[in-house]
């Protein structure tokens, strides 16, 4: 269900590979965490990782499992392993796998693009718990560590609950939620100091700037 209750964003901090940094990225105030299962991504990681985190969250912290074109069967393998209690689709999926997925009990989240297909412009084509929407510039699924127009997804945010991402670093961030209006953001690379290793100092910035920012908006939790 979702509760609006909060005037400022909430935070999913993705592409986590560490168990103490995923521990201490959620004790700093992060409301989720990213897990990526995503072979051609340099955040992927293995099942063992991923259960030795998901058990190692607190479990008021969602466990976000980050997938791209992958099958149900494949999805809900890992899904049942991990834990998980939320999915990000990530690619091309189809309207039919969100709602297969939503009566498993998870949340589901659906990852939209201004620049390239699934365009934010197919949303009532989906029911999913949550939309993500970023530019869709680069070579691969995710941000890219582009920035772009944030305030493009601003009309998604509306009428649904909206994640914002693509760029996003403790620098940008408030601009980015002024412009976008979004009830969550999602932040990767733009916390790291390599791919999949986060800079903690960063994550703390990060997260400590998006708790000062408020919307003019009641803004829907997700997580």
């Amino acid at each position: 269900m979702i509760i609006e209750n909060r005037n400022h964003p909430q935070v999913k901090v993705c592409g986590l590979t560490d168990v103490k940094e995923a521990v201490e990225t959620a004790s700093l105030g992060a409301d989720a965490i990213g897990l990526v299962f995503f072979n051609k991504s340099p955040r992927n990681l293995s099942l063992h990782q991923a259960k030795e985190i998901s058990s190692a969250l607190p479990d008021d912290i969602a466990t976000v499992g980050v997938f791209v074109n992958e099958s149900y069967a494949g999805i809900m393998r890992i899904v049942e392993s991990c834990r998980l209690n939320a999915v990000q689709l990530h690619g091309k999926e189809a309207p039919d796998l969100v709602k297969r997925l939503a009566k498993e009990d998870l949340k589901v989240i659906k990852a939209l693009f201004v620049k390239r297909e699934p365009s934010i412009n197919a949303i009532d084509n989906y029911d999913a718990s949550a939309y993500l929407v970023e530019c869709g510039r680069g070579a691969l699924p995710g941000g890219n560590a582009l920035t772009w127009n944030w305030s493009e997804a601003r009309d998604v945010g509306k009428k649904h609950p909206l994640i914002l991402a693509g760029g996003l670093t403790p620098g940008n961030v408030a601009e980015a939620i002024e412009s976008g209006m979004p009830d969550a953001v999602d932040v990767s690379s733009g916390v790291e100091a390599s791919p999949g290793k986060k800079d903690l100092s960063k994550v703390k910035s990060f997260i400590a700037t998006v708790s000062c920012c408020e919307v003019i908006k009641k803004v829907k939790r997700i997580f």
